[in-house]
C-alpha cells in the first residue's frame, strides 16, 4: 500500500468530515445524549459512506457514479425529508443523557442512519472525482494506489468522529437540565436547516 496516497487519503477523509453540518450536529447531539460509542458509531457510518464513494471515484466506476447521479433528485428529496424528519424531533426531544442506546442494536442503529443519510448526497462524488482527479486516480488508478487512498479517506474521517466523540465526551456529565435543551434545539434546529436547503437546492 502507498505510503503516499494513504497520507493524502488521511487528509481528504478528514478535511471533508470536519465541516459542520447535519451529520455533525447528529452526531455531537448523539455523544451529548448517549455517549462516546454511540457518538463515534453514527460518525463511523459516515466514514463508511464517504469511503464508498471514494471507492467509486478513484476506480472509475462510471456505472455506478452515472446511476448515483441520475438518481440524485429522489435521492435529495428522501434525505432532505428525512432531515427535516429527524431535526424536527431532535429540536422537541426531551433532554435525556442516557446509556439506553449503547447496545449492538442500538450502535449499528446509529452506524446505519448516518451511513444511510450520508450516501442520500450523491453530489459529494463531485467532490471525490475533483480531487482524485488532482492526483491524477479519476478515471480507474492502478490497484494499489486507489486502495491506499480509499483506506485513508476512511481512516482520516473516522478519526475526526473518533476526536469529536472523545472531546464532547468528555465534557457531557458537566451539562445540566437546562443545557441539554439548548443542545437538541440548536442541533435541530441546524439539521432542518440543511432539510430545507437540501429541497432549496432542487428548486436552484
Amino acid at each position: 500500500m502507498d505510503p503516499y496516497f494513504l497520507l493524502r487519503g488521511l487528509v481528504i477523509g478528514f478535511s471533508i468530515a470536519a465541516p459542520v453540518g447535519p451529520i455533525g450536529a447528529l452526531c455531537l447531539r448523539r455523544t451529548i445524549a448517549y455517549g462516546r460509542l454511540i457518538g463515534f458509531a453514527s460518525g463511523l457510518g459516515a466514514a463508511c459512506a464517504d469511503a464508498t464513494y471514494g471507492a467509486v471515484a478513484a476506480f472509475g466506476l462510471t456505472l455506478i457514479s452515472g446511476a448515483l447521479l441520475g438518481a440524485s433528485v429522489p435521492l435529495r428529496v428522501f434525505g432532505g425529508a428525512f432531515l427535516l424528519y429527524l431535526g424536527a424531533r431532535t429540536f422537541v426531544a426531551a433532554p435525556s443523557r442516557t446509556a439506553e442506546a449503547t447496545t449492538v442494536r442500538g450502535v449499528l442503529a446509529a452506524w446505519a442512519s448516518t451511513f444511510g443519510l450520508t450516501l442520500t448526497n450523491p453530489a459529494t462524488i463531485f467532490s471525490f472525482l475533483g480531487v482524485f482527479a488532482g492526483l491524477g486516480l479519476a478515471s480507474g488508478a492502478a490497484g494499489s494506489s486507489a486502495v491506499a487512498l480509499v483506506a485513508g479517506v476512511f481512516l482520516g474521517s473516522a478519526a475526526w468522529w473518533l476526536t469529536m466523540s472523545l472531546g464532547v465526551g468528555s465534557f457531557r456529565e458537566r451539562l445540566d437540565e437546562r443545557a441539554l435543551r439548548w443542545v437538541n434545539r440548536i442541533s435541530g434546529a441546524v439539521i432542518t436547516l440543511f432539510g430545507v436547503g437540501a429541497f432549496a437546492s432542487l428548486l436552484l
